[in-house]
């Protein structure tokens, strides 16, 4: 082990209130970090091209209820060295992949799905050979990433990939969603512990408001079947161009170039509010498959309606700072300031760690109601964001017996245990329905959804401020008069197997039933749906026979598979089972589908690297409209606020040396190879006392040294700390380094962080600039 020969520091205190962005100080031990997003830094050194990929374009075919995507990212190296770029990206969560080519100037290469394991050999033999070559792996249902090896100085790489996607409407409006960008994702997990799958969110980020130089694109081309009612895009601008009463074309508007940081939302409604239900058929070699949509009933009385609770909880955590917090504060206001008398509720706040409004829930009174969103209106950001723990609260809050609980969850979903959420959401079935509401304009709609679904909600997002009240609107709507239960579907006469669902949730909303299958012999009997609207029996059937396979459904194979890949996955969740991962890994194989456990690699047959190392670039990508530099993290952010010199650390600022210098004498070593440090405080101007601060930093020199042992840590690196009023570490902020590394400076800040200093007793936050310097 190489020790610490010595370890320098010079301190500046100032009394000032702190005034800038939150850091989440990391919880990790010594010596480790967390899987954390960073800011991205450019480099100015030559040769090396940083922003690989130039655009993202897709084009969307809509037939009825079923939407086909292609999406083609442009890769261009305009560097002098040979790179291997990585994007991570998102797509819907209803997304069935199913194809993939890679265009090298006139060559196309179709990509072929393999086992996951064995993909990534087959990309990393390809990428050692000096091919050129693509990986399509998915790290979560909606994250993907792209790895593009052997991208050549000069080269144009087109990589397109392609899926389908269910569209059902909700309150008889139709929404196709394509997401632009992945946000951040909080994670507690050390680096040293992170799994292959886990570490995509260890991801360079731009800064708040600054825009990818890349460009983005999207057509829409729809034939919706009916006449189109009414067509509009909330996110973004367009021009829609009316062939006919039921064709359109949606363009996006030139002034969009670069507004891929937000997701697109495209809505429609067919004449006569009509919903495109019926029954589609494909007849295929081996296997046929259907899908029936069926219309819903009308909504039930008010009065049929049993007593409800209500538990909001809240994310206040430093990635909601802002415009999604502001719009959760609206939302809850909205919602709960709008709740029938004869109702209870309760309001949990997290972040990284909760707090609770009562430990029962109180009856919807004015005076309850201003106290909650009293509560509600001190928040304002900050912190890690502990879903789980939240979840678990509140699933064991005591219950109002004779009343139905229903728990609805605000969140950006910027967290990486979607799982965990899933596993305890289904764990507690019967105890509570499950309302989502993801605000942002880019949300982690995987949670976000899979939340509601795993609960037998249905899930929201709000994009944009002015949606928020729309929103709480159609969520009241929906929870006072549910539309259908104990839903049942029989098949008269016709011969099916592998339907999914299994078992139909009740519908708290006017969408209709829907239900995938497979089935034998000629398409013929009925298919009937029972169930109850309120006090009253429904029932609708429809007649096979008069329906004819098409070849225009050949979409069904993957949306069948992809729905039953979703099932087993999330069971999957629940309990590793080798039989369900063998399953979901055969169906993949069996029907071109990206899952978990198949991944798409395409491999140019032509050598084209000859021996020059390719430099990895992580594609940075934007932080989502809305979402500021909180989302990110202190300490990783903080990293990158000082240019690069020559790529590889921060230029230092000038010291000042005062008359007033104060060395300090050598700490004594702790252990055998270890050698003393010296301490020297160049200059206080006001607030701590320089001896206490000096004791402090005196105390926890070893953890450094320690730390640092086998690390090969050296080189100069200047901290800025924010304290608390109590004395302890509230943000590390590294101004400039020379030690090189990201990560080391993270393992030092994170030591830091967990410091206690002396109280000034002015009840106000102190700042100490602390430069270290590591001497091999």
């Amino acid at each position: 082990m190489k020790p610490v020969a010595q370890f320098l520091a010079a301190i500046t205190l100032a009394a000032s209130t702190w005034t800038g962005a939150y850091a989440d100080v990391r919880k990790e031990g010594p010596c480790d970090t967390t899987l954390s997003p960073y800011f991205f830094v450019k480099n100015s050194s030559t040769g090396v091209d940083q922003l690989p990929l130039k655009s993202t374009s897709a084009e969307v075919n809509i037939a009825g209820v079923i939407a086909d995507v292609r999406i083609s990212q442009i890769y261009k190296n305009e560097g002098s060295v040979p790179l291997e770029a990585i994007y991570i990206f998102p797509a819907s969560t209803r997304a069935a992949v199913y194809g993939m080519k890679m265009i090298i100037g006139e060559r196309i290469i179709t990509a072929k799905i393999r086992k996951k394991d064995d993909a990534r050999r087959e990309y990393e033999l390809a990428k050692d050979q000096g091919r050129s070559a693509s990986l399509l792996e998915q790290q979560r249902p909606n994250v993907f990433q792209m790895n593009v090896a052997n991208i050549m100085p000069g080269d144009l790489i087109t990589v397109e990939l392609s899926y389908t996607e269910l569209l059902t409407p909700t309150d008889k409006t139709y929404e196709f969603v394509y997401p632009t960008v992945v946000g951040p994702r909080y994670s507690n997990t050390p680096s040293s512990s992170g799994t292959i799958s886990e570490k995509w969110v260890d991801n360079p980020y731009l800064h708040q408001g600054e825009a990818l130089i890349s460009s983005f694109a999207i057509t829409v081309n729809m034939a919706a079947g009916l006449p189109i009612q009414k067509l509009f895009c909330t996110s973004h601008k367009v021009q829609v161009n009316y062939k006919d009463a039921s064709h359109a074309v949606v363009t996006l508007d030139k002034s969009e170039e670069h507004g891929g940081s937000r997701d697109y939302v495209l809505k429609y409604r067919l004449a006569g509010d009509r919903v495109e239900s019926g029954l589609l058929l494909y007849q295929g070699e081996k296997e046929n498959f259907f899908l029936l949509m069926m219309e819903p009933p009308k909504r039930i009385a008010l009065e049929q309606i049993p007593g409800r609770e209500y538990i909001f909880i809240v994310d206040v955590s430093g990635s909601m700072y802002g415009f999604p917090l502001d719009i959760s504060k609206e939302l809850l206001r909205n919602l709960i300031g709008n709740l029938r008398s004869s109702d209870r509720f309760n309001v949990l706040l997290f972040s990284g760690g909760s707090t609770l409004m009562s430990e029962q829930s109180l009856p919807a009174t004015q005076e309850n109601i201003k106290r909650a969103v009293d509560v509600i209106d001190k928040q304002h950001g900050d912190g890690g964001t502990e879903l789980l723990p939240a979840l678990k609260r509140a699933l064991v809050l005591p219950r109002q017996e004779g009343y139905s609980r229903t728990i609805i969850m605000v969140t950006d979903g910027y967290v990486s245990v979607e799982e965990e959420s899933f596993d305890l959401i289904r764990k507690n079935l019967g105890k509570a329905n499950m309302f989502a509401f993801g605000i942002g304009s880019s949300v982690n709609r995987h949670l976000i959804e899979g939340m509601a679904h795993a609960g037998m909600g249905v899930p929201f997002v709000i994009t944009k401020p002015d949606e928020a009240s729309a929103q709480a609107e159609a969520f009241r709507k929906m929870i006072q008069s549910p539309v259908l239960t104990g839903i049942k579907a029989e098949f008269n006469g016709f011969d099916v197997h592998d339907v999914e669902p299994a078992g139909i949730p009740d519908l708290f909303a006017e969408r209709p039933v829907v239900l995938f299958g497979k089935w034998r012999g000629k398409p013929q009997g009925t298919i009937t749906i029972r169930g109850l609207a309120g006090d009253r029996p429904y029932e609708e059937s429809i007649d096979v026979s008069s329906i004819q396979p098409a070849k225009a459904n050949a979409a069904l194979p993957y949306l069948w598979a992809r729905h039953r890949i979703t099932l087993l996955s999330d069971y999957n969740m629940l309990r590793q089972d080798d039989g369900r991962i063998k399953e979901v890994t055969n169906l993949g194989l069996a029907y071109n589908l990206l899952t978990a456990y198949t991944s798409f690699v395409a491999v140019d047959s032509e050598i084209r690297n000859k021996g020059d190392k390719a430099a990895t670039i992580k594609q940075p990508l934007p932080l989502p409209d809305g979402v500021s530099d909180y989302a990110v993290g202190g300490i990783a952010r903080s990293i990158a606020a000082a240019p690069m010199v020559q790529g590889r650390g921060f230029a230092l600022p000038e010291e000042k040396k005062e008359d007033s210098e104060f060395v300090t004498e050598p700490a004594k070593a702790k252990k055998k190879d270890e050698q003393p440090a010296s301490i020297k405080i160049f200059s206080i101007s006001s607030g701590l006392e320089k001896k206490a601060v000096l004791n402090v930093i005196k105390k926890h020199v070893s953890e450094l040294n320690i730390c640092n042992q086998g690390k090969g840590l050296s080189g100069k690196i200047v901290l800025k700390l924010i304290l608390t009023a109590g004395g302890a570490v509230k943000e590390v902020i590294v101004l400039s380094r020379e030690i090189g590394g990201v990560k080391n400076e993270q393992r030092i800040a994170g030591i830091i962080g967990h410091w206690q200093f002396p109280v000034s007793g002015k009840n106000v936050e102190e700042t100490v600039t602390v430069s270290l310097q590591f001497l091999p």
